[in-house]
Parts: structure tokens; C-alpha cells; sequence
């Protein structure tokens, strides 16, 4: 992306979004769901396949062992009880539970004995979704319920930051409720989004929304700027017509004037002579 000027990328000032109804999906599954003697289970709501595995909380009366959750998913799947169509997207609702890659992989190939395609993972657990990302699926990741219906003072209750080193694909989103760090390229077709800062050491060709819950003061910095578009809370960039002759890295933020791009030591610059309160 060209630097320095405002005028580098078509900036628009646009509505925020209505919250993307996974996350309050997400947050109702483990109000209503969470008994004692919850069983993994598969059900359709608003079109969609998702399949809920039992909580890991210490609360739990019932503790649920990775060997427990794999040898009800396979009865699941086994019983005769099909009321899908071949080749269905499905949603693992994961909660708490710790995932690693392998056992996300074991679950997606025992849905695909189904005809079952595993699309996306929603969990409150960073681990999970660091191994789903790496493993190529879409992710959602969320504070615990306590956190989301306890906000913190400002509103701006933030969770860790997100790491990953991983090339974010083509189809693939990311969702964290805080700053997202990817050690990687980020592919056209795919989708970055945190309530915090993007920073992506390498190229970011896809789309990217830092500060999604609002925050205009949120950053998207990359090694290698050339996204299909950019959005701080509610303002949104799209790439010029024309690439730059050379690339270095940039910083995108927010003025008065809506979204500018600068090469990173200018804006740190910027930062020293004009520092935010």
C-alpha cells in the first residue's frame, strides 16, 4: 500500500456491524447446555450443522476424558438416526475443552466418514484455538461467560493475545476478543478479526478488522501491507488499483480523516512528537 496520505486507500466511514450471531449462539449453548451429564450431541439450528462436546469446568459433577468425548462421538455417528445432507458444514462448539491438533483432526476425520465437513471451531480456550488455526479450520475464539456478562470498567475487557505461527488460508477466519499476532502470511480469501491490534509478521493480503468491538484506536501492522481490505472499528480501507513499487512495512490506524497507512518508523515517529493521552 502507498504511504503516508489518506488518500492511499478508499476510506469510508461505515455503520459497525451487529454483533455476528456465533458468539451469542456460543454463549446460549453453554448457558442452556451445561449439565452434569451433558453427552456430546449433534443438533440443526438456523442452518446449521453444530456439533456441542461436553464442558471441561471444574464444575462439571461428571468428568468428561478425551476418551470419553471420542467414544460418544463415534456412537453418534454411528446411530442410524442421520438427518443430514452429504457434505454438511459443521460447527464444533468446543466450549472449555482442550483440544490439541490431532484430536481436532481424529474429530474431523470421523466426520467425514459421515459425509461431514468440519468448518469452524468456537472455544473460550486460547490452546484450542491455536491448534484449529494451525490445523486450517475457521476459528472463534471467547472469553469464559463470566467474563463477557462481567465487563470491566471501561468496557474494553481484553483476553490475552493470540499467537499464531501458521499461514492463514483461503476460506479460513480468525476471530480472538483481544490483540492477534500471526507469525505468517495471511492468504487472499481469508479473514482476521480482533477486538484488539492485528499484527501479522509477514504479508497480509486478506481482510483484517482490528478493533472490532469498536476500538478506533486499535492498529493493523504488517510486514507487507496489501490487503483486499482493512476495517478499524468502524471505519473501513480498500487496496489502491495500484501496488507500490516496493513494500516495507506499515502501520494502518485511524484519524480524523479515517483510516491512514504509514511506514512503520514514521508512525512511530508520529507517536514520539504527538503521543495519545
Amino acid at each position: 500500500m502507498t504511504s503516508e496520505s489518506p488518500a492511499s486507500a478508499s476510506v469510508t466511514a461505515i455503520p459497525q456491524p451487529a454483533p455476528e450471531e456465533d458468539l451469542s449462539l456460543q454463549i446460549r449453548f453453554q448457558r442452556e447446555d451445561e449439565s452434569p451429564t451433558l453427552q456430546v450431541r449433534l443438533k440443526s439450528e438456523g442452518g446449521r450443522l453444530l456439533l456441542l462436546l461436553p464442558p471441561e469446568s471444574e464444575t462439571s459433577n461428571v468428568p468428561h476424558t478425551w476418551n470419553d468425548v471420542w467414544q460418544q462421538l463415534k456412537q453418534r455417528l454411528n446411530a442410524g438416526d442421520r438427518f443430514w445432507q452429504p457434505d454438511t458444514a459443521v460447527h464444533l462448539i468446543a466450549r472449555d475443552r482442550l483440544l490439541d491438533g490431532r484430536q481436532l483432526q481424529d474429530i474431523a476425520e470421523a466426520l467425514a466418514t459421515s459425509q461431514l465437513v468440519l468448518k469452524r471451531v468456537y472455544t473460550s480456550r486460547r490452546q484450542t484455538a491455536v491448534a484449529a488455526a494451525t490445523a486450517g479450520f475457521s476459528v472463534e475464539q471467547h472469553s469464559p461467560i463470566g467474563h463477557l456478562s462481567q465487563p470491566s470498567e471501561n468496557g474494553q475487557a481484553m483476553a490475552e493475545p493470540l499467537y499464531l505461527e501458521t499461514t492463514v488460508r483461503s476460506g479460513m477466519e480468525i476471530r480472538h476478543p483481544g490483540t492477534m499476532i500471526v507469525l505468517g502470511d495471511v492468504n487472499p480469501g481469508s479473514t482476521l478479526i480482533a477486538d484488539g491490534d492485528i499484527v501479522v509478521w509477514g504479508s497480509l493480503r486478506g481482510v483484517a478488522h482490528a478493533g472490532a468491538s469498536g476500538n478506533t484506536r486499535c492498529l493493523i501492522m504488517a510486514l507487507r501491507l496489501e490487503p483486499t481490505q482493512l476495517r478499524i472499528g468502524d471505519f473501513v480501507a480498500r487496496a489502491p488499483e495500484k501496488p507500490p513499487s516496493q513494500y516495507e512495512p506499515e502501520v494502518a490506524y485511524v484519524t480524523s480523516e479515517g483510516i491512514r497507512i504509514t511506514k512503520s518508523t514514521d508512525f512511530s515517529k508520529l507517536r514520539l512528537l504527538s503521543p495519545q493521552s
